[in-house]
């Protein structure tokens, strides 16, 4: 299980250890991706390039962005996802991600937790 807090402003937050370092994660329930991934990550996780993709934010802006394969660890194992980079010190967590875990955000509480769904039909 991953757990984690909300921070003050509402933001559901986790900690990832990625490449040897800490990096604070986001997720992101309006993404429907992998993972957007900071920039400086790119040579240590395997970033192997797809190609181009049109992605569509919040508001309808429709940005193009390069798409790549990355070896990317996450709760005790390594998925090969689809990943953007981007200039920021913080890790989007999309979810095509969490699709085989159950999200439980207790905003009152302010905690996160992410467990891997032993349900079948989750996937």
């Amino acid at each position: 299980m991953i757990t984690g807090t909300v921070t003050p402003e509402g933001v559901p937050h986790i900690h990832l250890e990625v490449a040897g370092q800490a990096w604070p994660g986001i997720i992101d329930t309006g993404f429907n991706g992998d993972v957007e991934l900071p920039a400086q990550l790119q040579d240590a996780i395997n970033a192997q390039y797809l190609g181009r993709i049109t992605s569509v934010l919040g508001g309808g802006q429709r940005v193009e962005e390069d798409l790549y394969l990355v070896d990317f660890p996450f709760d005790g194992q390594v998925y090969v996802l689809e990943a953007t980079f981007a200039l920021s010190a913080e890790i989007l967590i999309g979810t095509h991600l969490l699709r085989q875990y159950r999200l439980t955000i207790d905003f009152p509480r302010r905690t996160v937790q992410l467990e891997l769904s032993h349900d079948v039909s989750a996937v």
